[in-house]
């Protein structure tokens, strides 16, 4: 018995010793605690804001940056390429407070209905949150009720975040495509 315990009891060495071993000083990765970066406990938040996307006037928020050739008679406008810094307000209006900026591009990617891939970063002005970014990356089936999106990653306050972006037209001008889309994010970071 005491044999046993002793054999274990370096097989738990042993083990332990594999798993804690140091980094060799040629290799380009290593396991780290999630202590060591100062990170605590994971919290859930929810923001709320509105995103207006304006592509007319003399300060458009939206410009098209590349199209496809003439010879595509899309009613999609499938290869249509958009960069964007659209403001995000508290409320609907354009005039109220602003809380950040998503900065990033949206293209038409299908030939059978309006739907947008999204790659952009939300990036905040104001609040606990300022100079702290969420990245979301997904499909955007405009003309839907409510989208969701993949939020994929974040710096500042949100680094390691993961989560989704709930979107919904609020308004749009057929005339001049300019849309007001209000968003609920809901995003789990340390």
């Amino acid at each position: 018995m005491a044999q046993t315990l002793i054999n274990l009891a370096l097989l738990y060495l042993f083990l332990f010793s594999l798993i804690v071993a140091p980094t060799k000083a040629d290799s380009f990765s290593r396991n780290l605690s999630p202590k060591t970066l100062g990170l605590k406990r994971e919290k859930l938040s929810h923001l709320h804001f509105y995103f207006h996307d304006t592509l007319s006037g003399e300060n458009p928020t939206a410009v098209p940056v590349a199209q496809a050739a003439m010879t595509n008679k899309s009613s999609t406008s499938f290869g249509l390429v958009v960069m964007i810094d659209n403001p995000l307000t508290v409320k609907p209006e354009v005039n109220s407070e602003q809380v950040g900026r998503a900065q990033g591009i949206y293209a038409s990617a299908s030939q059978s209905e309006v739907s947008f891939f999204m790659a952009f970063n939300l990036f905040f002005t104001e609040g606990k949150y300022n100079g702290s970014t969420l990245s979301l990356l997904g499909r955007n089936s405009i003309f839907s009720g409510i989208r969701e999106m993949p939020i994929v990653g974040g710096s500042g306050l949100f680094r390691f975040a993961r989560g989704y972006a709930k979107a919904k037209t609020y308004m749009v001008n057929l005339k001049t495509n300019d849309a007001i889309v209000e968003y609920n994010v809901y995003v789990f970071h340390y």
